[in-house]
C-alpha cells in the first residue's frame, strides 16, 4: 500500500517516519509550491477554505507520484473542516482517480470503527504494535517541533540568521532520504547540534511577537509565507499558539483525559469568548490573552480568507488589544496574497513593536532585552 497524506508543516517527518517502520511504501507530497496551490484553485470551490485547495494539490501531485491511499483526519463541529472529507472525495472521484481513502473520524459514539481504519492504515491488527509505533511516532514530531523552535530562537539572535536558514534546508532536503524512526531522529539530533553551535548575540534587542490563528495557516510554511524566518530575520523571537505536537497531546492523548493544557486557553478567553466557536477560533482568543499577560510585544492573527471561527476570533481581538495595550495584527491569506504586500505590513508592525519597546525601556517599565 503506497499510501500520502497532506501536506501539512512538519507533520509529515513524523507520519513518513511511524508507516515506514510499519512497512509502508511512503509517498510524501511534494513540498507545497505554487503549482500545489494552481492545481487546487482550479479543482476546488471558488469559496472553499484555502486549506482544502492546497490538500487536494497535495494529493493529486502525490498520485502523480504513484500513491494509492490518502490517509486524513476528520473533525466536527461549526468548523467547514468536518466536511473536508466529503467534499475532497467528491472532487478526486469526478477527476477519475482511483484511490482510497481513509478518514480518521472523531468516534462520535463509533470507537470500533475508528479502531476498523486505524488497523486497515497500519496494516496490522496487532494493537501492541500500533501503539508502539504511534508513540514512537509522536516522540518525533515532538522533536521535530522543538527543532523549529530552536531555529527560530538561534535566527532571531544570530549574527548571520542565513546560517540558520542554510541548516534547516539542509535537514529538509535530507529528510527525504531518511528512512524510519531511527534514522528520522538522528538527523534531527544531528540538526539541533550543528544550531547549537551557531554563534548568537546575546545582547540582541529583540521583539518577542506570538503567532495565533487557524491552525494549518500558523504552521505550514508556504501558506504563511513563512513568516517565521521572514520576523527571525528582523530580530523578532516568534512563539506559535498552535503546533503539531499541542494538537496531537490534545486530541488524542491529554484531551480525552480531561488533562488537556487547553483548558488554560479556554479559561483566558472565557471573558471574550466562552464557547466552541468551531477550528480554533476560541484557542485564538485565549492564546492571544495569555502572551499578552506574557508581556509578549505584539501578536499575530493567521488565517485563511473566509475561515468562520477566526473571522469571530478577529471581531474578538480588538477589544483584547485595548484592554491589555498590545498590538495585533492581523493577516488574511489567499491564493492571491502578495509577498511584497504581506511583507511591508510585517515591517510595519515590528518596526512599531521595537518603537514601543524603546519607550518603555526609557520610561522604566522594561528591563531592555
Amino acid at each position: 500500500m503506497r499510501i500520502t497524506f497532506p501536506h501539512m508543516g512538519n507533520t509529515y517527518v513524523a507520519v513518513k517516519a511511524m508507516f515506514e517502520d510499519l512497512g509502508h511504501e511512503v509517498v510524501v507530497p511534494p513540498k507545497c509550491s505554487k503549482r500545489t496551490l494552481e492545481i487546487g484553485t482550479k479543482y476546488s470551490p471558488e469559496t472553499i477554505c484555502l486549506p482544502l485547495k492546497i490538500n487536494i494539490g497535495n494529493y493529486i501531485e502525490s498520485i502523480e507520484k504513484g500513491a494509492e491511499t490518502i490517509l486524513i483526519t476528520g473533525s466536527c463541529g461549526p468548523c467547514r473542516f468536518g466536511y473536508y472529507s466529503v467534499i475532497q472525495k467528491e472532487i478526486l472521484k469526478d477527476l477519475g482517480y482511483d484511490v482510497e481513502i481513509i478518514v480518521f473520524d472523531p468516534p462520535d459514539g463509533k470507537p470500533l470503527e475508528l479502531a476498523k481504519r486505524i488497523m486497515k492504515a497500519a496494516g496490522t491488527k496487532n494493537v501492541f504494535k500500533i501503539v508502539r509505533s504511534f508513540q514512537k511516532g509522536r516522540k518525533v514530531l515532538e522533536e521535530v517541533d522543538n527543532l523549529v523552535d530552536l531555529s527560530n530562537t538561534k535566527r532571531a539572535y544570530a549574527n548571520n540568521p542565513f546560517e540558520i536558514d542554510s541548516i534547516m534546508n539542509g535537514f529538509y532536503e535530507n529528510i527525504e532520504k531518511v528512512h524510519g524512526v531511527t534514522e528520522t531522529m538522528k538527523l534531527i539530533k544531528d540538526t539541533k547540534s550543528k544550531l547549537r553551535r551557531i554563534k548568537v548575540n546575546k545582547n540582541k534587542k529583540i521583539v518577542k511577537i506570538g503567532i495565533v490563528g487557524e491552525i494549518y495557516t500558523v504552521i505550514e510554511p508556504f501558506v504563511n509565507l513563512e513568516i517565521e524566518k521572514k520576523l527571525g530575520h528582523m530580530g523578532v523571537l516568534v512563539d506559535k499558539s498552535l503546533t503539531p505536537t499541542k494538537w496531537v497531546n490534545h486530541n488524542l492523548i491529554y484531551g480525552p483525559l480531561g488533562l488537556s493544557e487547553e483548558k488554560k486557553v479556554w479559561k483566558a478567553a472565557k471573558p471574550y469568548l466562552s464557547t466552541l466557536v468551531g477550528g480554533h477560533g476560541r484557542e485564538t482568543v485565549g492564546s492571544a490573552v495569555l502572551y499578552a499577560k506574557e508581556n509578549y510585544d505584539g501578536i499575530i492573527q493567521l488565517l485563511p480568507f473566509t475561515c468562520m471561527p477566526e473571522i469571530v476570533a478577529e471581531s474578538i481581538l480588538p477589544t483584547v488589544q485595548k484592554d491589555y495595550n498590545i498590538p495585533i495584527l492581523t493577516l488574511i491569506v489567499d491564493e492571491l496574497t502578495g509577498e511584497a504586500g504581506y511583507l511591508t505590513r510585517l515591517e510595519a508592525f515590528v518596526d512599531l513593536l521595537r518603537k514601543r519597546r524603546e519607550e518603555k525601556v526609557n520610561e522604566g517599565i522594561l528591563s531592555g532585552s
